[in-house]
Order: C-alpha cells, then sequence, then structure tokens
C-alpha cells in the first residue's frame, strides 16, 4: 500500500516537471548570449562615439570669436558729404545726415573734427561755399567750434564732384578688417575645419551694435533707487497675498 501511494506521489511531481527538451535549453541560451553580446556592444560603440566626437571637435581651429575677437581700439570715423558744382546751401536731407554724425561724435568723443574740402575739383568753390552752413550744423549740437579744423586736399579736375569729408578718432568696438582668404576652400576639405574667414562677418556686425565700448570692459554703475517705483511693486505684491 505505502510502496504504491510512493509511486503514485513521484508519478505526479514527474507530471507537474517542465517539459523542457534539450534543443530549447540550447536556444535559450543563445538568445541570452545574443542578447548580452548587443548590450555590449553598444557600450562599447557608445564610448567610441563619445571619444570619436572628442577628437574630431579637438581637431577643429580656435573658434571663431578666438580668430576674431571684438577689441577696443582707436578707429577713425568718416562720412561723406556729396556736394553739386552748383549747389549753394546743403538739401535738407544732407543737413539730417550731418547732424546724426555730429549726434554719435557728442556720445562718443571729445577731440577734433576735421573738415577735409576739395581742391581744384569743378565743384571746389560750391564746397567752400556750404563748409559755414556745416559749422553751424555742428555748433547747433553743442560742439565748440574751436574743435572744428579744416584742411583741403587734392581732387581730380576731371573726375566726379569730389565730397567734403568729415572725420574724427574715437575708442570704438570693432575686429580686424574681413576678407582674409589664404587658401581654397575646395583644395582641402578632409580635415573638417572652419575657413579663415568664417565668423568675421558676424563679429563686425556685432562690435558694429555696440553703442559704447566700455560696456565690454566693465559694468556701468547703477542708477538710483527708485523710491515710488518700489513702494508701488511691494504694494502690488501685498496685494497679490490678500
Amino acid at each position: 500500500m505505502n510502496e504504491r501511494i510512493f509511486k503514485s506521489r513521484r508519478s505526479e511531481r514527474q507530471t507537474n516537471m517542465p517539459t523542457h527538451t534539450r534543443p530549447d535549453t540550447i536556444r535559450m541560451a543563445r538568445k541570452f548570449a545574443f542578447a548580452v553580446a548587443l548590450t555590449v556592444s553598444a557600450v562599447t560603440l557608445t564610448a567610441c562615439g563619445a571619444n570619436q566626437d572628442r577628437l574630431s571637435t579637438g581637431a577643429l581651429p580656435d573658434d571663431y570669436r578666438t580668430r576674431h575677437p571684438i577689441v577696443i581700439a582707436e578707429a577713425e570715423h568718416t562720412i561723406d558729404i556729396p556736394v553739386a558744382s552748383g549747389d549753394i546751401r546743403l538739401p535738407q536731407g544732407t543737413r539730417d545726415v550731418i547732424q546724426g554724425f555730429a549726434a554719435d561724435y557728442a556720445s562718443t568723443s571729445s577731440g577734433a573734427i576735421q573738415i577735409l574740402l576739395p581742391s581744384g575739383s569743378s565743384n571746389a568753390h560750391a564746397a567752400r561755399a556750404v563748409r559755414r552752413e556745416i559749422r553751424s550744423l555742428f555748433v547747433a549740437a553743442g560742439i565748440p567750434a574751436n574743435r572744428l579744423f579744416e584742411t583741403s586736399y587734392q581732387a581730380d579736375s576731371q573726375g566726379d564732384a569730389a565730397p567734403i569729408r568729415l572725420s574724427y578718432h574715437a575708442i570704438t568696438a570693432k575686429t580686424e578688417p574681413c576678407g582674409n582668404w589664404p587658401k581654397d576652400l575646395v583644395a582641402d576639405t578632409s580635415q573638417n575645419r572652419n575657413y579663415e574667414n568664417f565668423g568675421c562677418a558676424s563679429q563686425s556686425n556685432l562690435a558694429a551694435q555696440i553703442a559704447n565700448p566700455a560696456d565690454l570692459i566693465a559694468p556701468r554703475k547703477m542708477s538710483p533707487i527708485d523710491a515710488a517705483r518700489r513702494g508701488q511693486v511691494i504694494k502690488d505684491y501685498r496685494d497679490i497675498d490678500e
């Protein structure tokens, strides 16, 4: 009796055991090994990609902001005023241009303004006639008359009407002149390097937009506190809490 019970229980255990065959076990082992290999390969490729990216970035030359830096230096500001041979006074558009030039001078410089008059050209007489009006525009803009210096330059008598040139020197934010092309861009591209003139125009445009070059050196001092505005802000904040 006991022997039959023992045999019955053993038969039950054998029936409930998994029925994996040897081929199934081999396939499962192969799938597991393949998954491990994929994981290791992914980690290896990621590391190689990161190293390759660092190597490629390190092979590039300096950043364009380093290659074409914005510097603060003295620069000449000039403007040419066209004058026809029959002019006896400046047109309104030209007067507006000179007033804008005077405003730029007042905000950036305190030196001398040169007024270069053409000599020997067909409009030389007309240029002499309107120079007084130019001086009066500068004086009206608050520029002392003792900062205005007149001189002449030799112009071509057979060419077009020579302009009156106005110029002054001031500290300005600028970059080096653009247009440097020492190499052929098509000849060598294997190293994936930026060309020499890359970024120069962007840096020049950014420098031209800087109204006060001293802002690149240090920040300006803080303005006094507006007590009325501060009180209004505190009142609005308290009203929100309520």
